[in-house]
C-alpha cells in the first residue's frame, strides 16, 4: 500500500535501494515469466532490481520528453519509441504552440530515441509482451506524460497485464497515468503543489547513456 505524503521526505537512499523496495510491492509477480520494461535513463537502475527479485525478463523501453520550445525542462507531451505520441493539450493552449513546433520538437526527439535505441539494445530482439504481464518501471512519475507514452505503446502489443511501477509519484501523475495502464503500484504518492524527484533520494546522479549501457550489459551477461 502506498504511503501518502504530502510534504517531501527522504525515503530512498538511491535507485537501487527504490527499486529494492519497490519489488516488494510487486511481490505477486513473482515466478509468472512477468516482462520488466525500463524506461532510460533513471528507471533502468531501478527496473534491474525489480527484475532480480520476480526472476522476470528485462528491456528497455524508451520514451523520451518532447521539451517545450525555449524551455528545455518543460515538457509539451513525450514520444514512445514505436511513435507513439501524447501531447498535453493544456501546456499547447497555455504557452500558444504551433502544430509546426510541435512536429519541429518531436521529430528531434524521434531522432534521440532512434540513437539511444541502438546504443541499448544493439541487436537483440525484442521481448514478447502478448499475453504477458508487463510491469513498465520509471524513477517516479512527475507529470506522467512520458509514462503515458511508454503505456499507450505497450498496450498495442497486447499484454496480458500492464502495470505501472515506480518508487515515488506526483499524484496527479497517479491520475494521468491509471486510465492507461490496468495497476498503478508506487511505494509513496506525494499530493502537494511542487514535485521534485531529488527530494525523495538521498543520492540521485544524472545517469549517462554510457551507465545505461555498461548496466543493460552487465544484466545479460548475468543472465547467461
Amino acid at each position: 500500500m502506498s504511503i501518502q505524503l504530502t510534504e517531501p521526505k527522504v525515503l530512498f537512499e538511491n535507485r537501487y535501494d527504490a527499486g529494492a523496495k519497490l519489488a516488494s510491492e510487486l511481490s505477486q509477480y513473482a515466478g509468472q515469466s512477468a516482462v520488466v520494461l525500463a524506461i532510460p535513463n533513471g528507471g533502468v537502475a531501478v527496473a534491474i532490481e525489480v527484475a532480480g527479485a520476480l526472476k522476470a525478463d528485462l528491456e528497455v523501453i524508451i520514451s523520451r520528453k518532447i521539451p517545450i520550445p525555449l524551455n528545455l525542462e518543460g515538457g509539451l507531451g513525450a514520444i514512445a519509441e514505436d511513435g507513439t505520441i501524447i501531447i498535453n493539450e493544456d501546456v499547447v493552449r497555455r504557452d500558444g504552440i504551433t502544430p509546426e513546433q510541435i512536429e519541429y520538437e518531436a521529430s528531434k526527439v524521434k531522432a534521440s530515441i532512434k540513437e539511444r535505441g541502438k546504443k541499448y539494445k544493439g541487436d537483440r530482439l525484442p521481448a514478447r509482451l502478448t499475453g504477458r504481464v508487463v510491469i513498465i518501471v520509471d524513477d517516479g512519475l512527475a507529470s506522467g506524460i512520458t509514462m503515458m507514452a511508454a503505456a499507450e505503446s505497450v498496450r498495442r502489443r497486447r499484454p496480458k497485464q500492464l502495470v505501472v511501477a515506480v518508487p515515488i509519484a506526483h499524484d496527479t501523475a497517479v491520475n494521468r497515468v491509471r486510465p492507461v495502464s490496468d495497476r498503478v503500484v508506487a511505494c509513496a504518492v506525494a499530493s502537494l503543489p511542487k514535485f521534485y524527484l531529488a527530494d525523495y533520494y538521498h543520492h540521485l546522479h544524472e545517469v549517462s547513456d554510457e551507465e545505461v549501457v555498461r548496466l543493460l550489459q552487465h544484466w545479460y551477461r548475468m543472465q547467461n
